[in-house]
Order: C-alpha cells, then structure tokens, then sequence
C-alpha cells in the first residue's frame, strides 16, 4: 500500500524548489500533482493554494515575519525561512486551519528537516505572529511605493515603474486583480465541437463552466480535480489559453489558404488557433528555439489534431533566409518580462530586474529586425508580448515603425466590441489586469507597405 504524503512536506519541497532551485512555481506545482495522483482532490487543493498562496504572498509574508522575529527573514536557513512563510501564510489567509495546527506542524516539518535545534524558534516566533498577528503594523498610505509593494507583495521597482505609467488608481487595480483567483480561461477546438457542445458535456461532468465576455467562443472553467483526467482535454476538444491570446489571431485576422508563421510559437497556443482559423487549408510554421519546446507544440498539435502545421528549431534572431518574403502573416509573440501574467506565474515578480527587462526589449527590437523580412508586401506582422512595460510594448512599436517599411493597421474591425480601448484605431491595444478582466497583454498589429523590399 503506498504511503500517503504529508501534505505541508510537499508544500515546502516546492518551496524550496522554486526559492533555492530557481523552478518555475507553475511547473515545480504541476510536476508534484502529477507524481502524487492519487492524493484527493482537498489535498490537492491545499497543496496548490499553499505554494501558489505562500509564493504571492511572500514580501507582505517576510515584512510579518520581521516584525515578530529577533532573526530577519534574509538572515534564516532558507529551510526555517520557508517552513515560516507558509506558517505564516495559514495563519493569515486561511481561516480553516487552527493556530495551534500550524506551529505544531511548522516545528515537526522543522525537527523532519533536520532542524530539532530551531524548532524552539520556530514555534516561538509564530505562536507570537498567531497572537499578535491583528496588530502587525504596514507602510502609511502616504508612502504610496512602500505601502502597494507590502500590501499587494510587488518588488518596489515594480510598483514604481506602474506608477509613472499608469498611476495610482489603476496599478492598485491591477496589483489587486494578480492576486484575485480566476477560474481557468479555454479555447473550444470549433473544428471538433461548438462551445455551448463543450460546456454542456463538461458541466455534465461536474465542471463549473461560464462563458468569457469575448471572444464569443471563449469559456472558463473551474473545480475540476486535475486536467489531464478531463477527457474532453486528452481528445483535444479544447485548448488552455487566455483570452487576452485569443485576441492575438483575431487581430491577425487569418484568411483561407494564408501561408503564417509562428516566430516563438511553444507551447503552441497561438499556432493552433491560426492551424484552426484556416479550416484545414494554408499552412502555419510554428517555430521556436529548442527541440524541447518545438516538442511541446507537437504534443498539442496531436492532441488538438491539427494537420495544416508544421514545426520546426529555430533561432529568431538569425533570418531564415528561404522564409523571406513568403509570409501572409507573421506572429512575433516575444519573449518579455511577463509581468502581464503575474496571476499564473506568481513567482516572475522576484525574478525579473529592470535590467533583464531592458535587455529584453533590446532582444525583441533583434528578432522583430529578423523575422519582419519573412511578410511579403501587404501582409500582416502582429507583434505581441505578455506584459504590461511601455518600453517593451509602445516604445518598440514606435520603434519598429520608424524603422521598416510597414504602417499600423486599426484594430476596431478584429478586436471583439467588448475590449475597449482608446488605441485601437492607431493599431495596438495594451491589456491590463483589473481593466480588461484578462491577463496583461500587448497587442500591435502592422501591414508591410507594398513596392517595399525586405
């Protein structure tokens, strides 16, 4: 008989995988839910908002943490120092769990970690966070960087940069709207079944199904147990994908017979809508740099049975030089900074610096130069990214059209009625969370000037 896992012990082995190792929080989550199974559903449950919860939640977490504790949360084994952030993160957030549950079972993870020595620490500091956590003292109001970077967990230089863009009252918006748990965005695959078909099969299987606000066919799903059991996934019937990518085809506006091409295509949500857009007909070449990602687009053409695609390794920085001029349409949807997906990837905000930002605008300024010589003249380059920096979106649009020999081409006859936004007749659209009710996205849609080389 196997024996059953300790459900907090999981929770910190993520932890520390993601803290010390530097896994991504949403592939360390799933790569532990998919070897234990066979656990139920509850704990499941409880594993993922405590990692995902603790993971958010963590600056807000360690400012606690440093007020109770003689020892600064910089200062503690990393192991101590997780095992008090996701304490920490029960005693505040979830009501369900007895105090005196969590430091007992904060100092037996402590002594099973080889820490019998601290586990005296360990419970004094959260029995003393448990009794006075109501009068734990946060930055003024006044102070407007220092008090949205504790009380919504964002890296300071973060919380600055939103500041200057977007002010106050819509980077409260978004910051808010990251930590606010929405149920899962998909794509029906209308080759294969109607959305209204697909909803009522999966809601006869006890699924919560609503459909989005746009695009017209876009639903959202929830209290499912794991998505690899849905059949309806494993027969391809539907595709994990934001409604903010969604737009990212629509804006591209693929007509029969198209010849597109997906620049940075894995995991290949993007290349599929074209594959499914062209019903059966033109050709989508989904690219990407390594043959692990190439492969993850093919697991998913299979899946969805996508037979208009191909794939293949490639660098976007280098010019493919047979590609030139050939495409009908070319999706650059680049690598960035990610701060537009903060709500899934919760882990990205302690990672990414404004230098690496910086560098990677200057990245994507290198591939667009390559990739906008495979449009042939009058076709369509769409440039997208998954975040919210002006330097990596409008400034590089700006950018890119004084450069080549392409012109904005308005958005308002693609983008679907309900996406508002005062830009759409200059041909781009930024995306924001608590705005648009959607991951943060840049969408930049140009036509290459006929009469004009590459």
């Amino acid at each position: 008989m196997t024996e059953k896992p300790n459900s907090r012990k999981l929770a910190l082995e993520i932890l520390m995988e993601v803290t010390r190792q530097e896994e991504y929080s949403h592939i360390a989550i799933r790569r532990t839910l998919e070897k234990y199974q066979y656990i139920g559903k509850q704990e499941r449950a409880f594993i993922t908002r405590l990692t995902e919860g603790t993971l958010e939640w963590m600056l807000h977490l360690d400012y606690i943490i440093n007020q109770f504790s003689s020892v600064k949360v910089p200062k503690m084994k990393p192991v101590i120092r997780n095992i008090l952030r996701m304490s920490v993160y029960q005693l505040k957030f979830m009501d369900s769990v007895p105090p005196s549950a969590v430091c007992d079972e904060a100092v037996k993870l402590a002594v099973g970690k080889g820490f019998r020595g601290l586990k005296g620490f360990v419970n004094g500091v959260l029995r003393n966070i448990a009794r006075n956590l109501d009068k734990a003292a946060y930055p003024e109001k006044s102070d407007p960087v220092a008090y949205l970077s504790v009380i919504y967990s964002m890296p300071e230089w973060i919380v600055e940069d939103w500041l200057s863009a977007y002010g106050r009252e819509t980077t409260e918006s978004m910051l808010g709207a990251f930590l606010k748990k929405e149920p899962l965005s998909i794509r029906p695959n209308l080759e294969k079944i109607s959305a209204m078909e697909l909803k009522k099969r999966l809601e006869d299987r006890g699924i919560v199904v609503s459909e989005a606000a746009w695009p017209s066919y876009a639903l959202r799903i929830a209290g499912y147990d794991y998505l690899g059991a849905i059949p309806e996934f494993r027969e391809g019937l539907f595709q994990v994908q934001d409604v903010s990518s969604m737009l990212v085809v629509e804006a591209a506006a693929p007509t029969e017979g198209d010849l597109c091409m997906d620049v940075c295509a894995a995991p290949g949500g993007k290349s599929l809508h074209l594959a499914e857009k062209l019903h059966g007909t033109g050709w989508v070449e989904a690219r990407d740099l390594t043959e692990y990602k190439a492969e993850l687009i093919r697991e998913n053409a299979r899946r969805l049975g996508a037979e208009n695609l191909s794939v293949c390794t490639w660098d976007a920085c280098i010019c493919h030089e047979e590609s030139v001029g050939k495409a009908d349409i070319v999706l650059a949807d680049l690598p960035c900074s990610g701060l537009g997906v903060l709500g899934k990837k919760t882990d990205l905000k302690y990672r990414m610096t404004r230098e690496q930002q910086k560098e990677l605008a200057s990245l994507q300024r290198r591939i667009l130069t390559a990739v906008q010589a495979y449009v042939k003249p009058g076709g369509i380059l769409i440039y997208s990214t998954c975040t919210i920096s002006p330097e990596e979106n409008e400034e590089n649009a700006a950018w890119f059209l004084k450069q080549f020999p392409f012109e904005s081409v308005p958005l308002t006859d693609c983008i679907p009625e309900g996406v508002k936004a005062e830009t759409l007749d200059k041909g781009y659209i930024q995306l924001l969370p608590g705005v648009h009710g959607c991951d943060g996205f840049f969408i930049a849609k140009f036509r290459k000037i006929k009469g004009t080389d590459s």
